[in-house]
């Protein structure tokens, strides 16, 4: 959760992680698929929190299919960068919904950097895997994501 700019409205969902050495390659850089994991790692922590309905439909036989994800790096992060995921609401569809996640990372001193930005579109489905077909997306999950449902902001703090 968080109060963008104290004007206590929520802009978007947070996951806060602390970059493992697990995840940086040879030269001490986070590995390129951490940010997709990131992403996923994101949506899950939302469910849970914010929507713990439609975990119980994941449960029966709603799917959560990702048809797309990208990310585009501003900066270079590395072992125990402290990050902030923000998850947004782009677009919802009748069966299908995308979100922005920004990547900013904690400075000391307390100031902020953008170090990437990604999307990923999302389709609901139902049904048995050998025939699924699309769903309308969850009223509970709709309601859930209200309050993200936003643009992306400039790109205020990105790295030259």
């Amino acid at each position: 959760m968080n109060d963008d700019k104290g004007n206590g409205m929520e802009t978007y969902f947070e996951y806060r992680h602390t970059v493992g050495f697990e995840e940086t390659n040879l030269v001490g850089n986070v590995y390129y698929v951490n940010y997709l994991r990131w992403q996923g790692r994101c949506r899950e922590m939302f469910l849970k929190e914010r929507a713990p309905a439609v975990l119980e439909e994941l449960r029966d036989d709603l799917k959560l299919f990702t048809l797309r994800v990208d990310c585009e790096f501003f900066a270079e992060i590395t072992a125990f960068d402290e990050l902030s995921i923000r998850m947004r609401l782009v677009d919802l569809a009748q069966t299908q919904l995308e979100f922005a996640f920004d990547y900013v990372r904690q400075d000391p001193g307390g100031g902020e950097t953008l170090v990437a930005r990604g999307r990923q579109r999302v389709a609901c489905m139902r049904g048995p895997n050998s025939r699924t077909v699309p769903s309308r997306v969850p009223e509970s999950l709709t309601r859930a994501l209200d309050p993200y449902a936003h643009p992306a902001p400039a790109l205020a703090g990105r790295a030259s």
